[in-house]
This record gives structure tokens, sequence and C-alpha cells, in this order.
């Protein structure tokens, strides 16, 4: 099926993942949970394999779908780090979000019938690419699946209002980077050190700040001693702290 406007470059003819084999899981896979709890693995669910397209290298720049393409798939992100963004009607850009390894990025798009904001790639992406129409008939027969889609589509609504609240410049941040941790975590990845593949620019858009805002509270959280930052790698030292100040915006 071919997506016309969207960029999905391939690995090439017949290259499958390197991080899974005929019977298990890519480890990042964003829906091998929801499968395996039907007591399904790969081989079980050749039908679903054949659906997954492996998909990249995407360098930094590239675009996975654009505001107003047709929507037809939904992507899974492998490896790197995607953005989503709009432009508004002043030209000015407007930063959504940032997808991490086994996130989902295009369910927006479900409604409309198109892409609603664009998607790029920060770094170098790899990403899974999905039918959408054979998913969701999939998705009637495997009910943890179809579950797990929805879930899905309440996380993005949810992180979407999480930074239109009136919160502290601190509070902001600590959310930010507790939320990545987190993230990260739940996919394996260490939740104390990472690096921001987003520049403080896109932060700033991000968390609705001025990018001197960011850098200078990202300088007074290291010289308190909640973290540790050279260049873009980022290490919580004190996550109880930082957890302190990010309970006003995740509300837990």
């Amino acid at each position: 099926m071919s997506l016309p406007g969207v960029v999905f470059p391939r690995t090439g003819p017949g290259v499958m993942a390197d991080d899974g084999d005929a019977l298990t899981f890519c480890s990042t896979c964003a829906f091998s949970q929801a499968c395996l709890s039907e007591g399904m693995d790969k081989h079980a669910l050749l039908d679903l394999h054949v659906l997954v397209e492996h998909v990249g290298p995407l360098h930094p720049g590239e675009h996975v779908f654009r505001e107003g393409d047709p929507f037809t798939a939904i992507a899974a992100v492998r490896a790197g780090t995607v953005k989503t963004y709009q432009i508004d009607r002043n030209g000015h850009e407007q930063v959504l979000g940032f997808h991490l390894p086994g996130e989902v990025i295009g369910l927006n798009g479900i409604h409309g019938d198109r892409y609603p904001c664009n998607a790029v790639a920060l770094d170098t992406v790899m990403l899974c690419r999905f039918s959408f129409p054979k998913i969701a008939l999939l998705a009637q027969r495997l009910p943890n699946l179809q579950a797990h889609l929805f879930k899905l589509m309440s996380r993005d609504i949810g992180v979407a209002s999480l930074f239109a609240r009136d919160n502290t410049a601190d509070e902001r941040m600590a959310a930010f980077l507790l939320g990545l941790s987190r993230r990260l975590a739940a996919r394996g990845f260490s939740p104390r050190r990472f690096q921001l593949t987003m520049s403080r620019t896109d932060i700033a858009n991000y968390l609705r700040q001025a990018p001197e805002t960011v850098s200078r509270v990202l300088r007074r959280f290291e010289t308190e001693g909640l973290l540790h930052i050279k260049q873009r790698d980022v290490e919580i030292v004190d996550m109880e702290r930082l957890e302190a100040l990010a309970l006003a915006v995740l509300r837990e």
C-alpha cells in the first residue's frame, strides 16, 4: 500500500528487524504486550507480522508525514525520536510532542482521515508502519489489542493537556524530564541517564516558555543538585526532589 505524499523510506526488500526473531517481538514493540496478553507470540500472529513494514532510517529533518496527508497508516517508533508539530496561521511552529521508541504516531489522523499535524525525525529514526485498516480488523479479533489502541489514544489526549495549566517554569521542566524518564524506563532504558534529542528551542515551544527560561531552569536544576548536564546528556541525580516538583503538573 502506498501513501501519497508521505515519506516512508524502506530498509530494502526482505530486510527484517534485527532486534527480534521468528518468535520474539522487538524489544520496543508498541503492541507486543497487548498481543502476548492474548497468548499469541509472533508465530501465532503471522497475519499481524504481514502488516508490519520496517522503514528507515529517516535522517534528522526528514518527515514521516505532513499535515493534510491522507491517513491510512500509523507508525511505531523503533529507534530515535520523532517530533510532532503544527504551523499556525501566522506561520509559527507549535510543538505537540516528542515520540520515543515504543510509542505510536499518527493515531490522531483517524478522525478526518488525514494527518492533522506534521511528524519529523529529530535524529536517526527507525519505524514500524502498520496499515490502519488491517490492524483495526485484527483488533476486532483481539480485544486486548483494541483496548491498547484506545489506551494509546487517551494517553495522547492526556499528555496534550498537561502543559495547558498555570504551572511554574520549574514545575513544567520537572514534569517534562520526569515524563521522559518514566517513558524510557517503561521500554527498558535507563530512567536516570538519557539524551535530550530535542533542542532547547523545541523544549521551550512544547512547554510554552521562552528558550532562555528553559536554559535558565536547567542551569538552576544542575546548580541545586537535581541534574547533571553535559551538552544533551542528562543524568537525574535527585529523583525524589524532581518528582516533588513535577507533582503539581502530573497530579498523580
